[in-house]
């Protein structure tokens, strides 16, 4: 199981109802102050939580951008920055790698670890404070979008998905990595025991038990695949296509503009 930032099983056939705004239960404030909090110990709790896995979902994703040297990049709600990272290293030294996200702590703990990696790459990158909802950008102004473990938590999934398709280049692609929501009983059941049993208990030891009890209701909000491909749609993208990877626990979608 991964972390909070970082549901199962798509629905086949469900139909997507949109609306302007996705809620979930705490307020954009909460969630910014609760990503703040778990900043210090974010990355150990992933490694710890995953087994380590969350690494190689976040290779798979940023390899369905099709990302290349050269290139402008763009990590929504980059967090402590490992898409943002792995970005930069498909983009090499004559890319540029843009990470944004709306929580301090998060952008301060990206920026001390890309002082202390020494591939040249790295130095491409430029760490933003901004709104996923009103991206500063121009419009069709990168080659390639990434957002991990984000659109699940914003206040606007809909307004979200239109602004990376408007500074998004046409033909370009967004990489969207989160958990893959089931609707299958079973699979929803062994989800909220490990969430439980493992997740909560796990950060309680590091003082967060609050701050990780908030994964299983965002889950619960969040889309299911085929839901999510008929949003990309919707708001401009051309082609869209869920994945389900981690054995089912987490989703991709790969939608081109």
């Amino acid at each position: 199981m991964a972390s909070l930032h970082l549901a199962i099983l798509s629905l086949p056939g469900s139909t997507y109802r949109p609306t302007r705004k996705s809620t979930i239960r705490c307020s954009g404030e909460q969630r910014q102050a609760l990503f703040n909090r778990i900043a210090p110990v974010y990355d150990n709790l992933n490694d710890l939580l995953s087994l380590g896995q969350h690494r190689i979902w976040k290779r798979m994703a940023v390899s369905w951008t099709g990302a290349k040297d050269g290139d402008n990049v763009l990590d929504v709600c980059c967090g402590s920055g490992d898409l943002t990272f792995l970005l930069s290293e498909r983009v090499g030294p004559y890319g540029k790698a843009v990470g944004l996200d709306f929580s301090k702590e998060q952008l301060l703990t990206a920026s001390t670890r890309q002082k202390l990696r020494s591939k040249t790459c790295y130095k491409n990158i430029k760490w933003m404070e901004g709104n996923a909802l009103d991206l500063p950008f121009p419009d069709s102004s990168f080659d390639a979008v990434t957002i991990g473990y984000g659109l699940r938590n914003v206040i606007d999934r809909h307004k979200a998905m239109t602004e990376i398709c408007r500074v998004l280049k046409p033909g370009s692609t967004v990489s969207v990595l989160d958990f893959n929501k089931s609707i299958n009983p079973l699979s929803t059941t062994i989800q909220e025991l490990m969430i439980d049993n493992i997740v909560v208990p796990v950060a309680s030891g590091y003082g967060l038990e609050d701050e990780y009890k908030y994964l299983k209701s965002s889950i619960k909000n969040f889309l299911t695949g085929n839901e999510l491909e008929m949003l990309a749609l919707e708001v401009g993208f051309s082609t869209a296509k869920h994945f389900e990877i981690g054995f089912g626990l987490m989703g991709n979608l790969v939608a081109i503009r």
